[in-house]
């Protein structure tokens, strides 16, 4: 009798067991979990890593411009002896361009933002306009567009008569500021061409205003 009821016992477990799995599996079929989502990031989050992406590539930037400008001196220091002003002056309007875009990113709009953060080209402009602009104000300098004491003077070697292809050469390898005062003074407001993009389309706009006033006055 012992071992009758002991077998009926491990058949009653065995059923057990089956019809508890079955009922487990079927609500397992029933209730489906669905997978684990990651919760939506926040406004301030995204602005945030765009921040970072941009910043990164800027700095990436700059090295990258810094490197190059200072293998283009050493090169012509080293091999031609000269010291070409007017890369020195594209190189720091560039790089107050990127000073100027780091300073202002933490002000620009959302959408100006993402369009910073998903373009290389629009992060590279606005420095590239700096050098550029840089440079227009080395040749509005050596022009005397503009002058006065806060500005540089600069010593211009003489143009032959007839001018020849020479006299250019010169004119760009032999130009150089007139004083340590003139040059300190070339780079900096080289650096504030590149870091304000107003300055020298400002100065642009009023020349251009004078010489039309001029041409108008000389025709009446």
């Amino acid at each position: 009798m012992l071992f009758r009821g002991t077998s009926k016992e491990r058949l009653l477990n065995a059923a057990l067991k089956v019809v508890l799995k079955k009922s487990v599996i079927d609500c397992d079929n029933r209730i489906k979990i669905p997978p684990m989502i990651p919760p939506p990031k926040t406004e301030p989050a995204i602005r945030y890593q765009r921040l970072l992406i941009i910043t990164r590539r800027l700095i990436l930037m700059t090295l990258t411009a810094l490197l190059i400008i200072t293998s283009m001196f050493a090169v012509t220091l080293l091999f031609q002896k000269k010291f070409l002003v007017s890369w020195m002056c594209f190189g720091t309007g560039l790089v107050g361009g990127f000073v100027s875009i780091q300073q202002r990113i933490k002000n620009v709009s959302d959408e100006e933002l993402e369009l910073l953060s998903m373009s290389w080209y629009q992060i590279l402009l606005i420095p590239v306009y700096g050098g550029i602009f840089a440079l227009v104000l080395y040749l509005a300098f050596l022009s005397g567009v503009i002058e006065g004491g806060l500005f540089p003077k600069f010593s211009i070697p003489e143009f032959s008569n007839p001018t020849s292809t020479d006299d250019l050469k010169g004119f760009f390898a032999g130009t150089y500021p007139q004083s340590g005062t003139d040059f300190a003074k070339l780079v900096f407001w080289s650096f504030v061409a590149g870091f304000s993009e107003r300055f020298v389309p400002q100065i642009v706009s009023g020349v251009e205003r004078r010489g039309s006033n001029g041409s108008s006055d000389g025709k009446k």
